[in-house]
């Protein structure tokens, strides 16, 4: 039998923590929980996706059980006769991995280990092992294993079961620790060390971050961020459009790094595409909070291309997902193009409408292919041109800070000097507009 208890993983240079060897395991059985009497409709697509994560992470799916509970059970969840039917069910079949979809207490998976015989997981915790073979970059890894140590401190109390709790003293008079309790104590202190190493090493890595964002902003060059629903096709249009070389591939989560790309649009004004990590329904909050300086990106870009897989049916919930998190990180009242892509992979035409309806701000494309991109081109120059405005200056030289700050956040079409003013024809962002207006001697207005 698969040995199924935890294991300390260590090296001289990093302490990951503790970890099933999960590669050592091949098979499972998934299983989700829903209302006595209700339906489990709902339920169907959530470990529809919990095997897609199964197999993103190289496990074969032996079996998915829907359990209809009437009553959730404070120590196994969802009762002791039904953890042994798991039981009997994973022993017949040979399946090493028990995958649950709802979220089970650390209390509640130490009592399915110990009638089940096999190594539970969570949802959350397979996304984190997910998250943790995807990883590639130091500010990736340093951000999975930050989430991972957390989500392991209060499970430490179960991985230590096989050794002894108490001990008596020789004198008989009374316990001592044990072995087990000792070496909890020991793990807690590691762990917490290196939860502390890990958030002072990744806020080194955002500040970093944050210069980059500020050169950004000073060049005045609109951005853009790419969000979505994970395998929505983000970084595939990336690729297509800006050849960066992103890592794509058909599983959920290929690539969790955010990249910074130049584009020239049609119209020859640039623009700065960020592809950004893709969400998922119960994504962990521990991972939104390690990969916070990630995911703000969004935040402090001009405006989001939410990329939606148009082919799939749950593309609605998926839009509702990705919001949800969005409103989460802050990111509210940002101007939205929704594009949906794999069009070309829709059968039904009138999906496609009812996507456009519901969703003004959209267009429909096929990264894959380019089809579509036309009409992607036209309505990102027109969100450039809400974001920026053309205007004559006339700037007294005394006035040079705001000459300073045109250079710093504008774009410079013409400049000249007259006596003791400075003539300036510039594309400016909206934030300076209010700054400006006293020296406005003539303003374009740009006519869509």
């Amino acid at each position: 039998m698969t040995d199924w208890r935890w294991a300390l993983h260590s090296d001289k240079k990093s302490h990951e923590g503790l970890r099933f060897e999960l590669d050592k395991l091949k098979s499972a059985i998934l299983i989700t929980t829903y209302p006595s009497g209700g339906s489990r409709l709902g339920v169907e697509d959530l470990i529809a996706e919990l095997e897609s994560l199964a197999v993103t992470y190289g496990l074969v799916t032996r079996r998915k059980l829907f359990c209809p509970i009437k009553e959730y059970s404070a120590a196994t969840f969802i009762g002791k006769g039904k953890a042994e039917e798991i039981a009997e069910i994973c022993e017949a079949e040979k399946i090493d991995l028990v995958i649950f979809d709802d979220e089970v207490s650390p209390n509640q998976e130490k009592n399915l280990e110990e009638i089940i015989r096999r190594p539970v997981l969570t949802r959350s915790a397979l996304i984190l092992e997910v998250f943790h073979q995807r990883a590639k970059t130091k500010e990736a890894m340093l951000q999975v294993e930050l989430a991972q140590s957390e989500y392991q401190l209060p499970r430490l109390k179960r991985m230590w079961t096989h050794l002894s709790r108490q001990r008596m003293s020789g004198s008989g008079r009374g316990p001592l620790r044990g072995e087990g309790e000792k070496q909890i104590e020991l793990d807690r202190r590691i762990i917490k060390e290196r939860v502390s190493t890990l958030k002072r090493e990744i806020k080194q890595v955002a500040k970093q971050r944050g210069v980059e964002r500020k050169a950004r902003k000073k060049s005045a060059i609109p951005t853009f961020a790419i969000v979505g629903y994970t395998n929505a096709g983000k970084s595939t249009l990336l690729n297509r459009l800006t050849d960066a070389h992103v890592y794509v591939e058909d599983k959920l989560f290929a690539t969790l790094d955010t990249t910074a790309r130049r584009f020239t649009l049609p119209n020859h004004q640039q623009i700065i595409l960020i592809d950004t990590v893709g969400f998922i329904r119960k994504l962990p909050h521990l991972l939104i909070a390690a990969f916070k300086s990630t995911l703000e990106e969004s935040i402090y870009t001009d405006s989001l291309l939410h990329i939606v897989d148009a082919s799939d049916p749950k593309a609605e919930i998926y839009i509702q997902e990705t919001e949800k998190v969005l409103h989460e990180l802050g990111v509210v009242d940002k101007p939205v193009i929704f594009v949906f892509n794999k069009c070309d992979r829709v059968e039904n035409p009138i999906h496609l409408k009812r996507l456009s309806s519901l969703y003004p701000n959209s267009v429909f494309i096929s990264a894959k292919d380019g089809t579509g991109f036309d009409s992607l081109f036209i309505m990102m120059e027109k969100e450039v041109q809400r974001l920026r405005q053309v205007v004559d200056l006339r700037i007294p030289q005394e006035k040079y800070a705001l000459v300073h700050a045109v250079l710093q956040e504008g774009r410079v079409i013409q400049m000249e000097y007259e006596e003791n003013d400075i003539l300036m024809r510039v594309e400016i962002p909206t934030a300076l507009e209010k700054k400006l207006a006293p020296f406005y001697v003539t303003r374009e207005v740009e006519t869509e």
